[in-house]
């Protein structure tokens, strides 16, 4: 994120927004105003038909001035008068250093006070100082969190660590569901797959048969979220803020319940929902590649002709000499089909030893370009989870070489779990076992080879890294993905009305569709040979099995999800890896 030029701390009380009200309640003694209406929370019923766009910038600012700033409406602080309105960093405390990422997280923020807070608030009372409060810690832990993102690895994280639980959840859970005993004794998946990755929050395995076990995993998992939610807080809220248990309790609750438990847990865990967020990331891959080649095809007439043809390399004359007479063969037409394919084959053979020189070329300038860049820091950055494993699978230093230089104790972009995951998804040992093979020679060979151009900080390890920060890690990527999860999350700025879960024949429709939809990224011939047939059902079915099939089960997937929020929250607060939340507390409050 780029940094912004620093922003007033000190800001005015906000306010919810009013409507239309029936009564007035006078303002406390010593209150700049002396009638304040009572905000009512109101929804619309009807959904115009030409609705405006609340994603854009413009309506997402006015929204937040609505909602969060209308006391500068009310009480004249700096808007009064103004042709143009005050913007959005200098009404409300920063959040992170940039001004874009402020005001999707502000509309995020807007939407849940607005559904959760003030439709019960506002009730009680009409100070908004309690609410004006809610803010500053949030933004206090915005900020927090920002400054210990920076010295986060984050290419570990994403490519190395997070692979890694993912393709331990899919181990588990294939062998969970595969018996190797053909009559094995009768036994739950759920409990197998629990047994080999325990998790306190999700003990005991809920059984429809025994409604006290189900009761009993849902109260260890809120305690689990207030224990997580409680112990990032410990840490990163100020000690005058932390010290007022009802502001604690209340910022607790948004994140614990709302959040992890409504957001994460009961919703972004279920089957049906991950395929249809995988269906939807498929299918604007395949729009892209669509709108490539619909590009390709808008061309003009003469350049819908091979290059041999437009450049006058093959000559009419010989084209008609290729086609054959009809009712006979004579020697001319022969002649000329024999001479056409020589042809071809020539000027075939000239354009892919152009194309080979070219690809050469490019990437011996990458490779070139790679030298310059930064090696890889290690300062600030955590230890990764699985150490000890990642040592035994680094490559050793040559003998002689200095411990301590760039990149050490941090593993190799080519060595890192996003590759052994994604042939684990595709059962590549199984189906190629001999591509397999020759990628653990290639991989082999890069590492440990010639230059060890592959190691960490390697030529080819600081090109890999470099795509990967400017292409992946973009700041500016951040704005349109948190407007996306808004727009998805919450429509028209408001709740979207409660989905009915779909039923089992509605569930197996959408994962034939995801299935479909991933087969289609792949080209004919690659899929035809990866899952060795052509007709399209048995291909659906082998995706179905080994793709989506490990995330049907909403219980196993929080085993998947739990683990990856533990391990973001371990990575952003190390602190909560060596001591408990009652410690941290006492260390804070005394």
């Amino acid at each position: 994120m780029t940094q912004t030029a620093s922003r007033e701390t000190n800001f005015p009380q906000t306010q919810p927004p009013t409507s239309k009200a029936t009564s007035t309640v006078p303002a406390a003694p010593g209150g700049n105003l002396s009638i304040l209406p009572r905000a009512t929370a109101t929804r619309p019923t009807e959904t115009p038909k030409h609705a405006p766009d609340t994603t854009s910038d413009k309506a997402t600012a006015a929204f937040i001035r609505r909602t969060l700033c209308a006391h500068n409406v009310l009480l004249g602080n700096g808007e009064k008068g103004r042709n143009t309105p005050l913007p959005i960093d200098e009404l409300l405390p920063p959040l992170t250093s940039s001004n874009d990422v402020d005001l999707q997280l502000y509309a995020i923020i807007a939407v849940i006070i607005k559904e959760f807070v003030y439709t019960w608030y506002s009730k009680i009372t009409p100070d908004q100082v309690f609410v004006n409060e809610v803010i500053q810690v949030i933004a206090h832990c915005t900020r927090a969190l920002e400054q210990r993102l920076r010295k986060v690895d984050l290419e570990a994280l994403l490519l190395d660590e997070i692979p890694e639980l993912l393709e331990a959840h899919v181990n588990a859970y294939r062998i969970s569901h595969q018996s190797l005993h053909h009559n094995p004794l009768v036994s739950h998946p759920r409990s197998i797959y629990h047994t080999l990755h325990p998790h306190p929050a999700l003990s005991p395995v809920p059984l429809e048969s025994d409604p006290t076990s189900v009761a009993a995993q849902q109260q260890n998992e809120a305690a689990w979220r207030q224990l997580v939610v409680q112990g990032v807080l410990a840490v990163l809220l100020p000690t005058e803020d932390l010290e007022n248990g009802c502001l604690r309790l209340l910022v607790a609750e948004i994140f614990a319940e709302m959040i992890v438990g409504n957001g994460i847990s009961e919703k972004a865990c279920e089957g049906w929902l991950l395929w249809e967020g995988i269906t939807s990331i498929a299918e604007v891959l395949q729009a892209g590649a669509d709108a490539d080649d619909m590009s390709s095809k808008e061309m003009k007439p003469e350049q819908t002709m091979s290059r041999l043809e437009r450049y006058g390399l093959l000559s009419s004359s010989v084209e008609e000499a290729a086609e054959p007479v009809k009712g006979r063969t004579t020697p001319s037409s022969s002649h000329g089909s024999a001479s056409t394919s020589v042809a071809r084959a020539f000027w075939l053979a000239v354009q892919y030893a152009f194309l080979a020189c070219t690809a050469l070329r490019a990437v011996m300038v990458a490779l070139a370009t790679s030298s310059s860049l930064p090696p890889r820091s290690v300062a600030g950055v955590s230890a990764p989870a699985s150490a000890e494993e990642h040592r035994r699978l680094l490559p050793q230093p040559a003998a002689g070489a200095a411990e301590g230089g760039h990149g050490a104790g941090k593993r190799a972009m080519v060595s890192m779990n996003v590759w052994s995951c994604g042939a684990r998804l595709l059962s590549l040992e199984r189906r190629m076992p001999w591509l397999a093979g020759a990628v653990a020679l290639l991989h082999w060979l890069v590492v440990r080879g010639p230059g060890r151009v592959g190691d960490t900080d390697g030529v080819l390890d600081r090109l890999l890294l470099h795509t990967f920060h400017t292409r992946v890690l973009n700041p500016s990527n951040i704005p349109p993905l948190l407007r996306t999860v808004r727009a998805t999350l919450f429509p028209n700025n408001g709740l979207a009305p409660p989905r009915q879960p779909p039923t089992p024949a509605e569930a197996q429709a959408i994962k034939r569709r995801c299935a479909a939809t991933l087969l289609a990224l792949l080209p004919g011939p690659v899929a035809a040979t990866l899952y060795a047939t052509r007709q399209p059902d048995q291909m659906r079915r082998q995706v179905e099995a080994a793709l989506l099939d490990p995330l049907g089960d909403a219980y196993l997937n929080k085993h998947l999800v739990f683990a990856i929020l533990e391990l973001v929250v371990v990575r952003l607060v190390p602190e909560l890896a060596e001591k408990g939340v009652v410690e941290l507390m006492e260390e804070r409050l005394g």
